[in-house]
Formats: structure tokens, sequence, C-alpha cells
């Protein structure tokens, strides 16, 4: 048995987020965990939502809330969503929390013993219309190295080039929209990333798994102009965790806080303890410190490629830093963009159809399968409302159920609700169990691998194999002349269709549910011996026959979601 620990990147929590978001991270992260529990395997997944800095300050303002009512109000719709979804994550946690408090400022004071904290005088963005110290994200302009004009002031979402301020062409506040803006002098800490450099160059070399695209970022921060910059981790805010080096104050420091990309991936950490504080599991540091246990953890995390530089470079500097024996990362799963319909998701914007809204008009099965058979790995991908209904209409509707659909109700109508008996295994059957065996191992070795359109891929022709069994043997035509023969088809499909609960739940885990229970079948866990899984259903086993399994999307409905997602969310 393995141990598998997974974290999907932490979302803000200043708005319920789109379905770009819930694919670059939290529900590859979910097919993982559920296909390793299946396996047998010890997994503990953890995500939280990041409630931190001025994306919260601005949201809680908007909707006329204390910003710690807000984000506690925000957190519980997140937590609803992410259950609408079945995310089945072991806690769902909140940087927030006292635990996160207390470890940040533990990771601070172990910084500062090494030497890996600067104390720095700075020009900081001031602007007068907002009143306030503006964070780097908070300014927008043109970025200076490929031109696009909506640029933050940490970092270029289009080139991902990291950035300051004050290298932005024409900035101006993303608050109010006022190029009134004043450079002020301000003291910061500072991580001396830089220090670091060599030896966080040597961790990434030895990650020759890791998918190209974490690789080229990581790479690309670390050697680009004058290679890896030092990073500050500090702001002046009211909302966060308050600057101390440990338990003591730190001088000078007074009335600020921790940067939300320092303190929000220590929420990984900090969200062990919650689960832990709040009942769920018990030695959260068996996960965590390889002193006490992790050192034979795996180690996984998901995220989008924005967040890639945070999760390769600052977030291993702060463990490699404390120089205690904390666990690194083993591998890192991230994901290019999902587009939306010719141009970008976007939140901030309110462009695209968001989580909530998705579940509004759809189960969660139909928007899993089809993002991640889409999952943007190698390159962005879009989606098109077109697209959407023709996938999820041929795989889900006319592959899946449709096989179900025949299946059973010509059982019911030849032989009733019960595995029929009779007929035997021919070279037809043979073949069947041959390819399938190709193909679940094919299977299994995308999903170890976290290739998520691959999987997806082999799941789909898996359930194809049932249809063009089906379809040659023609049960319904035996049944004329050869009852005996029809029925042992039909107690070999009966069996697929349990099969199919199995091992289609990390992707479709509803559906995969109802058809386990429909077989009579109450193991979820992976059929380690095919021929053995394809008699779990035997002579006499009664089933039920699961009404309309997925129901098409229409033409009327593709074109009425189109327009009713086309403009901005109200």
């Amino acid at each position: 048995m393995k141990r598998i620990l997974i974290t999907s990147a932490i979302p803000y929590i200043n708005g319920i987020k789109h379905l770009g978001n819930l694919v670059g991270s939290q529900l590859p992260a979910d097919l993982f965990a559920r296909y390793h529990r299946a396996r047998g395997n010890e997994v503990l997944f953890l995500c939280a939502t990041d409630e931190h800095g001025t994306p919260a300050e601005l949201a809680a303002a908007k909707a006329g809330k204390p910003v710690d009512e807000y984000c506690a109000d925000m957190h519980a719709v997140q937590a609803k969503i992410a259950e609408g979804f079945r995310l089945s994550f072991d806690h769902f946690g909140r940087s927030s929390s006292a635990q996160n408090k207390e470890l940040t400022q533990h990771f601070a004071g172990c910084l500062a013993e090494q030497g890996l904290i600067a104390e720095v005088d700075e020009q900081q963005v001031y602007s007068h219309a907002d009143g306030r110290f503006l964070p780097d994200r908070y300014i927008e302009g043109t970025c200076p190295n490929c031109g696009y004009d909506k640029a933050r002031g940490d970092q270029c979402e289009n080139c991902t080039k990291q950035l300051e301020p004050t290298d932005l062409i024409e900035p101006r506040s993303a608050v109010s929209g006022s190029t009134d803006l004043e450079v002020r002098n301000t003291r910061h800490l500072y991580l001396r990333q830089s220090s670091l450099r060599q030896e966080l160059s040597d961790w990434i070399a030895q990650k020759t798994d890791w998918p190209v695209l974490t690789t080229s970022i990581a790479k690309k921060w670390l050697n680009d102009g004058d290679g890896l910059q030092d990073r500050g981790i500090t702001r002046d805010l009211d909302w966060g965790v308050p600057v101390r080096r440990g338990k003591a104050p730190w001088p000078g420091m007074e009335g600020k806080v921790f940067y939300v990309w320092f303190d929000a991936p220590i929420e990984y950490i900090a969200s062990a303890r919650e689960w832990v504080d709040a009942g769920k599991g018990d030695d959260w540091q068996r996960w965590w410190r390889t002193d006490k246990g992790a050192e034979d953890v795996r180690y996984v995390q998901f995220m989008g490629k924005d967040n890639v530089p945070f999760h390769t470079l600052s977030f291993p500097a702060t463990i490699l830093g404390s120089r205690e024996p904390w666990k690194l990362v083993d591998y890192i799963k991230s994901f290019n963009y999902l587009n939306y319909d010719g141009g970008q998701f976007s939140t901030s914007q309110g462009r695209g159809i968001f989580m909530d809204q998705a579940l509004e008009i759809l189960p969660p099965d139909y928007w899993r399968w089809w993002l991640l058979s889409h999952a943007p790995e190698t390159s962005d991908s879009e989606f098109t409302w077109d697209n959407f209904q023709a996938d999820v209409n041929k795989d889900l509707a006319d592959v899946l159920g449709n096989f179900v659909s025949r299946v059973t109700k010509f059982c019911r109508s030849k032989f009733g609700e019960t595995v029929p008996e009779g007929g035997g295994y021919g070279t037809r059957e043979t073949a069947l169990i041959a390819d399938l065996q190709n193909r679940l191992e094919a299977y299994q070795i995308h999903m170890e691998a976290v290739e998520v359109r691959k999987s997806a891929a082999e799941l789909r022709a898996i359930w194809a194999l049932g249809n063009e069994y089906l379809q040659a043997a023609e049960p319904w035509a035996v049944y004329k002349t050869n009852p005996e023969e029809a029925a042992g088809i039909i107690r070999l499909s009966l069996n697929l269709i349990a099969l199919y609960g199995q091992i289609s739940a990390p992707f479709i885990p509803d559906a995969a549910q109802t058809l386990r229970q429909a077989m009579g079948q109450t193991d979820p866990l992976w059929p380690e011996d095919l021929e053995q899984a394809l008699t779990s259903c035997a002579v006499g086993d009664a089933f039920t026959v699961p009404e309309n399994l997925f129901g098409k999307i229409t033409d009327e409905q593709r074109d009425e979601w189109s327009q009713r997602f086309s403009g901005t969310r109200p």
C-alpha cells in the first residue's frame, strides 16, 4: 500500500471560481485521489481557501461585510460547490486558521535564523485615489516583455515573466483605475531566494519525470535575465498573518502582514493540522515531516501554470531554507489555461460559466467528464457549447449510457431482472477480454502517470468495447434461435456494466455508483483480476435498470446556455 499526499492549488476567496480554475487544479487532483483510494492506497487530499490580502479585502468591501465575516461566508459557499462537484477532500481548510498563522510565523522565524530574510527599504506604489499602498497584483499596465496590456505588478499572466510594479508601462490602479500614483518608501521583509538558487536548481534537475510545462517555467524563473530574484514576503495591509519572528515581535514590522504567496502554500501543511484538530484524522506530522514518517509519502501537487513559480521555487525555498525536515513535493502536475468560447475565462471580469452556474444546469458528471477529457495538459484548450454538447452526447449518452440501457432493458424483457443462466465464452468473448485487459492496463499506466486526457481516452475506449461487442454479438437476433447463447452474451454484458461502475468512478462518481448499485455491487475497489471481475454478477443475482443514465443536451438547451453565458456574470 502506498501513501499519497495530494494538494490542489488554493483558490482565492474573492468570489466563485470559473470552470477554468476547476480543471486547472481541484478536479484532476480529485481524479488522482479517487483512483488511488480505489487501488487501496492511503490518501490524504487537502485543499483550502486563500483568504488573505487585498483580493479578500476588496471583495468584502464590495459585499458590504467585514472581511473576516465575508471570508467565513465564502469558505462555506466554496465548500458547498466543491461538494457539488464531488471533490473528495479529506479536509478543506482556511488560510486564516490559527494553525496557519502559527506555522507561517514559525517558518519566518526559522528563515530569519538561517540568515535568509533581509529587511529592505523599497519604493512602493501609493494610490491617492484609493488612499492606500497598492499590492503588486493590484497595479496593472503593459508588460515591457510581451506588450500584454493587463499585466499585473507581480507577474504577467500572458508570458509569466516576474515583474515589479515600476516595470509596467502606463501603470494604473486595478482598484479604481486611477493613474494618480506615487512611489513612496516603505520597509519590507524579503526571502533571499537567490542564495538558494543552486540548491533549488539541483533539486529541480532531479525531477526528470515532471511535465515539461512545470520544469520550463521553473527554469525560466531560475535562469532568465539575472536569475532567481529575492522575493518580498510582507505587505502594508490590515488583513493577513501578522508579521512575527516565530513567537517573538519583529521590530519595525508592526502593522504589516505576510504576503499571501508566503502564507498560502504553508496552509497545505496547516490544513493537515486542521484535519487532525477537526477530529478527522490523527498524526498529521507523519504526512509532512520526514523525521516523523513522511519519508515514504509520495506528495503530488496540482495547479495552473500561473502558480508554478511559487510552487517550484518560493515554497520549496521556504521548506529548504527552514533547515527543518519537512516533506518536499515529489511531483507537480501543472496545466495550461482553459479558454472560453473565443476568449478567456475571467473571474475578475465575470466572463464565462462559473462553478455554481454549471451545477444549476447539469449534474456534476457531465462537467467532470468533459473538463477532464479536455484537460489543457500540453496546450491551452477551449470550451465551446457546441463541443461540450457533442462530446457529452457522444461519450456519455451514446457510448456508455446507450450500452447500459440496451443491455439491461433487453435482459428485463427476455429474462427478467436477474442475471440469466446459459451460454459460455467463445472466441468473440476471449478476444473481448484480451482487449479489455490491454486497455485496462493502459488506463492504469496513464492514471499512475497523471496523464489525464490519455486516461480519459482509454476509459472511453473501454466503454466502446462493450458497444462493439454487443453490436457484433447481436443477442436480440441470437435469442430468436438460441436463447441460451443470448443469455451468455447478456450475462457478460451485465458484468461489463459492473466493471464500468468500478473503473469509471474517478471521472464520473455519481454515474459509477448508480451502475454499481444497479448491478448489486457494493465493493468500490479497483478490479485486480479482470476475469474474476467479469463474474461478479452471478447467475440469479438481481439487477435494476438505470433509467436515463445520461440525458442528451438538446440544441435548444445549447443555444439557451450559449446566449445566457455570453456576457459577464451579473
